[in-house]
C-alpha cells in the first residue's frame, strides 16, 4: 500500500510513522498523556484498515485528516490540538514556495499525479515536462494573482473546476472549428511565410496538417476540420493529372480513346489520394506540438456538406481512403500495426448512407469495420441534429463538435447565412452537482445550494470571458490573422469575436447520477430519479439562457468529459463527505449525464435513455456503449449505427485494442490490483506489467488514450459492463 507525497511523488505507506506522530502530539503536553499506548496503536491501525480498504491511493493530507479525526473520536482534545497547531506550522513553511517542489518532481518523472494526468501526454518526454513546468508556474499566478480567492478556493476543493488553469496566465482559449476552406482557397502564412492556394490535392493535404500544427500550438483544446474543404482539390489534381496523361500520349505518337484517359487519371488520382490521406493521418500522428503532445484534432466527414454530386463523390473517395487507413492502423516501434489516438474520425449518419441500397451504404459498412477495429469513427446523426439545432432563421444545421464533444450553438452571421467554422469556445468551468448534493442532503436545500455554486461559476467563466477581452490579434497570428478564426489586421483586438454568439463559453457539469441518487435515493434510470435528473438539467440551462441575455455572451450547458478531474473530485467529495454508498464509494464520480458504468443495459436501451439529456447539453455531449470484440458480427454493430441515426444525435462505440510488446498477444490487456493494492495494467497472456511494453487504447472521455490513467480513471475503466 502507498500515500502520495505533497510532491505528487509515491512512497510505500508505514504505519509507524502514524504512531510516532501522535504519540509526539500525545506526550508534548505539561499534564498527563490523554492516550494510552494501546490507543495510539488502535487508532494508527483504524487509519492503516481505512488506506487499505478505501479503493485508492491517499495523500499525505488525507491521512492527516484522518489522524485528527480518530484523535478527537477518543475525546484526545488537547492532543488534537497540538497535532493541528504542528500541521499549521509546517504548511506555513511550505506555503512560501510550492511551485519549485512541484517542478522538481516533474523534471525527475517522479510525479505520479502529474504523470497520470493527460493520458495522450508521455511525461518522460522534455517537451512534455517544459509544458507541465509552465503550466505550474501558470497556475500559481493564476492562484495568487488573477482569480478571485473565493473561485481558487472552491476549485481547490473540488466543489467546481477550473479548466485548464495550466494555460490561463495566457491569453488562450479553448477549442475550435478551422476555418480550413478560407485558408487554403484565400491562402494563409505559416511562420511568416505565405502559403498559396495549393494546386494540387497532396499539396493542400500537406498544407492542412501543417495549419494544424500551428491552430495546436497556439491554443489549449480541440480543433476540427472538415474533409469537404479538401474535396474540391481533387478536382484540381484530376485536371492536373488529365493534362499530363494527355501529355504523355502525345509524346508517344499515341491517340488514347477517352475511357483509356480516364481509366489511367483516375487510377493516378486515387494514388494521390491515398498519398494526401497518408499526409494527414503520420502527421498528425507523429507531430508534436509546442504543449507535447500530438494535435486533439478532429476529421469530420460529411456528405451532406458537398454543394454537388460531383464534389460528394469526391469526397466520398477521401471518406473511403481515411476509412481504409484507420483501419489498417499505424505501425508501433515494434512495427506492429496498432489503433492511434489520432485523428479523431466523426461519421454523418444520413439518407443517403444509412441504408442498404443507398449510394454510400459501403462507406458506412467500412465504418463499421473501422469501428469494430479501431474504435473510431464516431458518429453523428444528420436526422436528429436538424432537429436540435436550429438557428435564428428556424432552420436545422448539422456540423462537427469542437475536438471529443464540445458543440458551438447556431449562428447566423450578418448575410443571414449559418456560420460554423471560424468560431471557437473561450473556456469550461465545471460544477460538481455531487457536491452539491451531498452538501443539501436534501431537495429542500439542493435548489439554494445549486443556485449559489451556479453563481460562483457564473463569476468563474466571467474570468475567463475577461481574460480573452482586449487580446491582440498578434497574440496568435495563425488563428485571428491569416484565416483559422478570422482575418483581423494587425494589433486589432479579437474581443469582437467574444459576444453575439460568435464564439461560445461552456457552463460543465459532472456526476448527475451521483446527485440523483444523494437526493432521490434511486437511480437516474427510474422514473423518480429520470424526473429529478431533467430537472436538474433544465436549471443549468436556465441559468445559461439568463446569463446569456444579460450579457450577450452565448453560455452554453457542457457535458465535462472528466479525465482526471473525475479521480480529483471523488478524492475532494470522500475528504469532505466520508464514504457515501452509491455516492462517494469510488475513485471517480461519473461524466455528465452517462448512466453508471456498472449499471447492465443492453445498448439500444442506453442509447435512447441517454438521448433525453443530450438534448438538454447543447454545449456538447457525447454517449457510448460498451461493446465485446466486434470484428465478427459487423451486422450488430451496423444495427446499432441505424438506432443511433433514428434517436440520438451524438454516439459511439467503445471497444478493446490493445498489444503486448513483449509476447505478441493482441487482444484486451487486463486492469489487476498488485500487491499494494493499485490498479495495474497486465498482459493475460504472458503476465507483462510494463506499460512501457505495451500498446492499450481506451477512449476516456471522447478522445482516445494511449498514455494511461490515473487511479480514478482505471477503476472507471475495470467496471465498465458491456452493453451488447
Amino acid at each position: 500500500m502507498k500515500i502520495i507525497k505533497r510532491n505528487g511523488t509515491e512512497v510505500i505507506f508505514d504505519v509507524e510513522k502514524i504512531e510516532k506522530a501522535i504519540s509526539k502530539a500525545n506526550l508534548a503536553g505539561s499534564g498527563d498523556p490523554e492516550l494510552t499506548d494501546r490507543q495510539v496503536k488502535e487508532i494508527a491501525s483504524k487509519i492503516e484498515r481505512y488506506c487499505m480498504n478505501i479503493g485508492r491511493t491517499l495523500t499525505v493530507e488525507e491521512v492527516q485528516e484522518l489522524v485528527e479525526t480518530y484523535i478527537m473520536q477518543h475525546s484526545a482534545y488537547e492532543t488534537a490540538k497540538r497535532y493541528i497547531r504542528y500541521r499549521f506550522t509546517r504548511n506555513l513553511v511550505r506555503t512560501a514556495n510550492t511551485t519549485d517542489n512541484q517542478i522538481l518532481t516533474l523534471i525527475e518523472c517522479n510525479n505520479e499525479e502529474v504523470k497520470q494526468e493527460n493520458s495522450n501526454k508521455n511525461p518522460t518526454v522534455n517537451s512534455v515536462q517544459r509544458d507541465y513546468m509552465a503550466g505550474e508556474v501558470s497556475k500559481d499566478i493564476s492562484k495568487r494573482l488573477i482569480l478571485p480567492p473565493e473561485v481558487v478556493e472552491a476549485h481547490d476543493n473540488g466543489i467546481i473546476h477550473f479548466h485548464d488553469m495550466d494555460y490561463f496566465a495566457q491569453h488562450m482559449h479553448n477549442c475550435d472549428l478551422v476555418n480550413l476552406e478560407d485558408m487554403l482557397n484565400n491562402g494563409t502564412v505559416i511562420s511568416g511565410t505565405m502559403i498559396e492556394k495549393p494546386h494540387s490535392f497532396s499539396t493542400a493535404c500537406n498544407i492542412a496538417t501543417q495549419i494544424i500544427a500551428q491552430v495546436a500550438s497556439s491554443q489549449y483544446g480541440g480543433q476540427s476540420i472538415s474533409l469537404t474543404h479538401l474535396a474540391p482539390f481533387v478536382q484540381i489534381s484530376r485536371d492536373k493529372i488529365t493534362g499530363q496523361v494527355l501529355k504523355e500520349f502525345e509524346q508517344l505518337g499515341i491517340e488514347p480513346t477517352q475511357e483509356k484517359v480516364s481509366s489511367i487519371v483516375e487510377a493516378r488520382l486515387l494514388d494521390e489520394i491515398k498519398r494526401g490521406v497518408q499526409t494527414i493521418q503520420y502527421q498528425v500522428v507523429t507531430l508534436l506540438t509546442t504543449n507535447g503532445q500530438a494535435p486533439f484534432v478532429t476529421v469530420f466527414m460529411y456528405l451532406g456538406e458537398a454543394k454537388d454530386e460531383r464534389l460528394k463523390a469526391d469526397l466520398a473517395l477521401i471518406i473511403e481512403e481515411v476509412l481504409r487507413q484507420r483501419y489498417q492502423g499505424v505501425k508501433n516501434e515494434k512495427g506492429v500495426y496498432v489503433t492511434p489516438a489520432f485523428p479523431k474520425l466523426i461519421y454523418v449518419l444520413e439518407e443517403d448512407n444509412i441504408k442498404e441500397g443507398t449510394p454510400y451504404w459501403y462507406l458506412t459498412e467500412l465504418a463499421a469495420k473501422c469501428t469494430a477495429k479501431r474504435m473510431v469513427p464516431d458518429y453523428i446523426s444528420e436526422k436528429i441534429m436538424l432537429q436540435n439545432k436550429v438557428d435564428s432563421n428556424g432552420n436545422g444545421n448539422c456540423y462537427t463538435c469542437m475536438g471529443c464533444r464540445s458543440f458551438l450553438t447556431p449562428y447566423v452571421d450578418e448575410n443571414g447565412k449559418p456560420k460554423y467554422y471560424g468560431r471557437f469556445n473561450q473556456g469550461v468551468v465545471t460544477i460538481n452537482l455531487v457536491d452539491v448534493a451531498c452538501t443539501a442532503k436534501s431537495e429542500d436545500k439542493f435548489w439554494k445550494i445549486l443556485e449559489e455554486r451556479l453563481e460562483l461559476c457564473h463569476k468563474a467563466l466571467q474570468c475567463r470571458h475577461e481574460r480573452l477581452e482586449g487580446t491582440l490579434s498578434d497574440a496568435a497570428p495563425i488563428l485571428w490573422q491569416y484565416g483559422a478564426l478570422a482575418r483581423l489586421e494587425k494589433g486589432e483586438p479579437i474581443t469582437k469575436l467574444l459576444h453575439g454568439g460568435y464564439s461560445t463559453i461552456s457552463l460543465g457539469y459532472a456526476g448527475l447520477w451521483e446527485c440523483v441518487y444523494q437526493i432521490t435515493g434511486k437511480k437516474l434510470t427510474t422514473a423518480e430519479g429520470e424526473a429529478f435528473g431533467l430537472k436538474v438539467m433544465q436549471k443549468l440551462n436556465d441559468a445559461c439562457a439568463k446569463w446569456k441575455a444579460d450579457e450577450n455572451i452565448h453560455y452554453s450547458l457542457y457535458g465535462t468529459p472528466l479525465e482526471s478531474t473525475t479521480y480529483r473530485f471523488a478524492k475532494c467529495l470522500q475528504k469532505r463527505f466520508g464514504i457515501i454508498e452509491g455516492v462517494t464509494d469510488r475513485a471517480y464520480i461519473t461524466n455528465s449525464y452517462h448512466v453508471h458504468v456498472t449499471e447492465k443495459m443492453d445498448a439500444f436501451e442506453k442509447l435512447a435513455f441517454e438521448s433525453k439529456f443530450q438534448a438538454l447539453s447543447p454545449g456538447g455531449a457525447i454517449s457510448y456503449v460498451e461493446v465485446p470484440n466486434m470484428q465478427d458480427n459487423i451486422p450488430a454493430v451496423l444495427s446499432v449505427m441505424q438506432f443511433i441515426y433514428d434517436n440520438i444525435m451524438y454516439a459511439e462505440l467503445n471497444t478493446k485494442s490493445d498489444y503486448c510488446q513483449e509476447c505478441g498477444y493482441n487482444g484486451e490487456i487486463q486492469i489487476v490490483n498488485d500487491e499494494d493494492g493499485k490498479l495495474i495494467w497486465e498482459c493475460p497472456k504472458c503476465g507483462n506489467r510494463d506499460q512501457n511494453k505495451m500498446n492499450v487504447a481506451r477512449r476516456t472521455c471522447g478522445y482516445i488514450g494511449s498514455q494511461f490513467w490515473n487511479q480514478g480513471r482505471t477503476q472507471e475503466i475495470k467496471e465498465r459492463v458491456l452493453h451488447l
